[in-house]
């Protein structure tokens, strides 16, 4: 432990922990140094308690000297509601854990604040969070996007001063990464200070460009290098991993008689296992395979978990496993992320994931310890997918990893951010352009290209009525841009890249019970072959926003 710690943090750590991982000793010294810092990691590393121990730290040394005002220093960022709930009940551990130690010192107490805000906050907590605004807020881009475009979320947040990107390798090489890449633009902007950037990752390919997303273009050295320091542990560890491989020879359409083969190995494995997650890639693969092992398993033993269930549903199956109630968990990437589930023995992938990331995320669920070892077992479901999953082996035994490729500053994404932070506050036409070239997939956005997408938020688009959909004014003489009347409006409701489809909540009558949802297209298919269309009865309708999944 480094010897700035406080000493109530020193003694809850060595109480809880024999000692500190590499990936935390490493990061520690870097984080109090106030630089920038990349970890990346194994799962099961330590590197999210890291990240956190050190800021904890710092609020509990400022508190105990000082008291802590009222206001947000730490803003916590993860690709998953599910996984910021999850963050925030683990951070109770360590809080409640110094606020003891501090007592046994005779210290004066320090009351550090967490909340998490995403689209399941309810709106009475949203409105307590204003009143008195937490230290570290966990949330999830798209969240942190619209309280970016609020006034109280605005006046909340400009007191941060480190913000924490969980799992970023997730986001990196997606529009959903771009898109909080300019909001993390935004809140610097915004609070007028250099933002202290911690991102945690799995190990990618290459690590840099993981680091120079992070820190953006501001922070990178003179030869494109970004100031930043990066803590990289490796991925190569040992595992216990195997194909497995049915009697009946593999065809180009997996036959009923293999995947009865594939059902009963499936079966066997979970009851050699005290908890087993098998992943599938589909959600209808999901509650299918869930329903064949119940089949074959004890009543009550095996359920599915996935985006479209009811997060009721979700969470209870998560608790149950925890509990040890459950041998076997059918999964969709809902569960590839680092979410604590406790203790699983055997992951089993169905099919191959397209990606050594993702595979390796996914069989690093198991063994999820310091010192632990994943044990893992690949199902082929087809001759073209057992080439596949011999080859995914392969890389993964020799090391290699996905060639990461970062999306090229999407002009859809611009034309939100701009409109969100000109609705927020009017900007000068070239301190907004620099603002947006500051985040990194930005960093070659032209003067050209710029100007073309304020001119077409500007003038809108004509039809045989007249234009519509202008959203912001451009007063071209003064340089200077602001928003219009329906601005904020339309950057809350219409902003984020998660795809904007329409969804059908599956009601269990007569109990009234939420099951979970299912897609349009779904639906409109399963009708069609029934020949009738859903009706109100059992499915309603409800349009689910971007925004909604954040």
């Amino acid at each position: 432990m480094p010897a700035d710690f406080h000493p109530a943090v020193t003694n809850w750590f060595d109480r809880t922990f024999d000692a500190p991982t590499p990936a935390q000793s490493a990061a520690w010294p870097a984080i109090i140094a106030q630089r920038h810092v990349l970890i990346a990691a194994p799962t099961g590393s330590g590197k999210t308690l890291a990240a956190f121990l050190a800021v904890i730290d710092e609020l509990v040394r400022e508190g105990a000297a000082s008291g802590l005002p009222d206001e947000t220093r730490v803003v916590y960022v993860s690709p998953l509601k599910a996984l910021s709930n999850d963050i925030q009940r683990n951070l109770e551990s360590p809080l409640t854990g110094i606020r003891d130690e501090l007592a046994a010192l005779g210290l004066p107490q320090v009351d550090i604040r967490t909340f998490v805000r995403t689209g399941d906050t309810p709106q009475h907590e949203r409105t307590a969070m204003r009143k008195r605004p937490p230290h570290i807020v966990v949330t999830t881009p798209e969240s942190l996007y619209i309280l970016m475009g609020s006034e109280s979320g605005r006046q909340m947040l400009e007191s941060t001063r480190t913000v924490i990107v969980d799992e970023i390798h997730a986001m990196v090489a997606s529009k959903r990464g771009v898109h909080l890449a300019l909001t993390l633009e935004r809140l610097e902007a915004l609070t007028g200070r250099r933002l202290r950037r911690i991102g945690l990752s799995a190990t990618q390919k290459p690590i840099e460009e993981v680091a120079r997303f992070l820190v953006g273009t501001r922070n990178l050295r003179d030869d494109g290098s970004a100031d930043c320091t990066i803590v990289d542990s490796g991925h190569v560890r040992e595992r216990d991993l195997q194909l497995e491989i049915p009697a009946a020879p593999l065809e180009a359409v997996m036959s009923g008689e293999v995947w009865t083969q594939v059902y009963d190995r499936l079966a066997e494995l979970v009851s050699e296992h005290r908890t087993t997650l098998v992943f599938v890639n589909t959600r209808r693969q999901a509650e299918r395979l869930a329903r064949h092992l119940s089949e074959r398993l004890p009543a009550g033993q095996v359920t599915a978990h996935h985006g479209s269930m009811a997060k009721e549903s979700r969470l209870d199956a998560e608790a149950r496993l925890k509990r040890g109630e459950l041998r076997a968990l059918v999964a969709t990437a809902s569960l590839e992320l680092g979410i604590d589930i406790g203790e699983v023995d055997l992951v089993c992938q169905i099919a191959s994931p397209r990606s050594i990331a993702a595979f390796l995320q996914r069989v690093g669920r198991s063994g999820h310890s310091v010192g632990g070892t994943p044990k893992g077992r690949l199902f082929p479901l087809s001759r073209d997918d057992l080439v596949e999953c011999t080859a995914l082996l392969m890389a993964v035994r020799r090391g290699e990893l996905d060639l990461l490729r970062l999306p090229a500053r999407p002009l859809d994404v611009l034309a939100q951010q701009i409109v969100a932070e000109v609705a927020a506050r009017e900007w000068e036409t070239d301190a907004l352009h620099t603002l947006l070239r500051g985040a990194y997939p930005y960093r070659e956005l032209a003067r050209a290209e710029f100007d073309e997408v304020v001119r077409m938020l500007a003038e809108g688009f004509s039809t045989r009525r007249g234009r519509h959909g202008a959203l912001i004014h451009h007063d071209a003489v003064n340089g200077r841009l602001k928003g219009r009347r329906s601005a904020r409006l339309t950057a809350i409701t219409s902003g984020g890249t998660i795809p904007d489809t329409a969804d059908y909540q599956v009601i269990l009558e007569p109990q009234a019970q939420f099951v979970g949802t299912v897609n349009e297209d779904f639906v409109s298919h399963s009708a069609g072959r029934a020949g009738a269309h859903p009706r109100r009865g059992c499915a309603r309708r409800a349009a689910l926003h971007p925004l909604l999944a954040g």
